[in-house]
């Protein structure tokens, strides 16, 4: 017995398993853009000597147990390394990243065809710079993420061309002309 391609497994409603792993999809990029625009205005507000201060409070209990523990010291590391300029450039890119990703997700959610060709450029430029960091400074973080974008610009591509083709279908009915 042939197997339907994974694209055409029903899963009980009018929706397939590749468009309902879109939709979740989306939203976990629109709520990693929610938590990038938090995670910047928290950057505006806080000044480097508060970030420290933080970083240091934050871990001070797992350096007590473990003073070998790699992520509390890259913590401490990056705040004690992090002046103004650092910050502020870091607060803008994740308002910027993060306004920008809501927005898409949000148009594309609610099927504007104009959405999908931005969201799929979008993420295709952060998938460069991304890709660029990564051979820069490799991070496992970074790269989850990377990957995680282009599954997001696989699936987009996919639902913009079924979108196209539902709005493209002309009207099937009795030709009106004599």
């Amino acid at each position: 017995m042939k197997q339907p391609p994974l694209d055409s497994v029903s899963t009980g409603s009018d929706h397939t398993l590749l468009d309902r792993t879109f939709r979740v999809s989306l939203l976990l990029k629109g709520l990693n853009g929610v938590l990038e625009l938090v995670g910047g205005l928290a950057l505006l507000l806080v000044g480097p000597g508060q970030l420290h201060a933080i970083a240091t409070a934050l871990t001070h209990r797992e350096l007590m147990e473990d003073p070998g523990d790699f992520l509390a010291n890259a913590l401490v590391r990056l705040a004690s390394r992090l002046d103004l300029s650092t910050q502020l450039f870091a607060a803008i890119y994740l308002l910027v990243h993060g306004v920008v990703k809501v927005v898409l997700v949000l148009a594309v959610l609610r099927d504007r065809l104009w959405a999908y060709p931005w969201l799929i450029a979008t993420l295709i430029a952060f998938i460069g710079y991304q890709t660029f960091e990564l051979f820069r400074s490799f991070g496992w973080g970074l790269l989850l993420l990377t990957a995680f974008d282009i599954f997001i610009v696989v699936l987009t591509f996919r639902e913009y061309g079924l979108h196209k083709q539902r709005v493209e279908v002309p009207d099937t009915g009795p030709d009106p002309s004599p």
